[in-house]
């Protein structure tokens, strides 16, 4: 592949069992849209027993089966927060410490300075986080990645990029490279994908392509990038 070429979501997620938590945020062919999606997986009971819930303009992850619910630390979290002109999604509590970050007149780079890696050891898994920002005419994003800098948890790289709005384009971070034990983290920069007009295109190519297993839920909005209205999806395998 040359370095601007990019690839559908179900030719990216095919074949591969474990991906993790995954962030896509992009802009639809037209222009006119901000196109968002956030995905789970899980392994252990645990990890499975959750599902994705609306509350205003967020949405926040819930056990499905609160008597199962053996350590809800890294698995409860809102992964969806929106403020005025901005949106912020991330696998972890991170969400609320951008959000804060935020709201009180700082960056979403210096808000993840401050937080690490999840404590899981052996897999040290990252926490990726992305913002958009709107402007009333268009939008521009970050993604973030913070990793073990080595096997032993020993100290924290973060990684930033920033993106404008490119007609047709969006970028894809996950957690895990594949399945494995301990999980191989994720690497190098967030890949190139190609965004659908049709948000229920966009749902569909990523929900259907995870494996059956492991996929949790997964979460969908398109901004109307003008006047900042919205129309989102959420899928639970457990309330199926």
């Amino acid at each position: 592949m040359g370095i601007y070429d990019k690839k559908k979501m179900n030719e990216i997620l095919a074949g591969n069992d474990y991906q993790g938590r995954g962030i896509v945020i992009g802009t639809t062919p037209s222009g006119k849209k901000a196109a968002v999606a956030y995905f789970i997986m899980g392994r252990s009971e645990n990890s499975r027993n959750r599902v994705f819930a609306k509350e205003g303009d967020d949405i926040i992850i819930y056990p499905f089966d609160e008597s199962k619910v053996e350590d809800p630390s890294l698995i409860i979290y809102a992964p969806v927060r929106t403020l005025p002109g901005k949106m912020i999604v991330t696998n972890g509590d991170q969400t609320d410490t951008v959000r804060d970050f935020v709201k009180d007149g700082r960056s979403f780079k210096e808000a993840l300075a401050t937080r690490c890696f999840e404590p899981d050891e052996p897999n040290w898994t990252p926490r990726i986080s992305g913002m958009l920002t709107f402007d009333g005419k268009g939008f521009s994003y970050e993604m973030s990645i913070l990793k073990s800098i080595d096997e032993k948890g020993t100290d924290c790289a973060r990684y930033t990029y920033s993106y404008p709005s490119l007609a047709g384009l969006g970028h894809f971070i996950h957690t895990y490279e594949e399945n494995g034990n301990p999980l191989p983290t994720f690497c190098g920069e967030p890949r190139r994908v190609d965004i659908p007009e049709d948000p229920k295109e966009f749902l569909d190519s990523i929900w259907n392509t995870l494996d059956k297993d492991n996929k949790i839920s997964i979460y969908v909005r398109y901004t109307d990038v003008a006047d900042g209205s919205y129309e989102d999806f959420i899928i639970n395998k457990f309330e199926a």
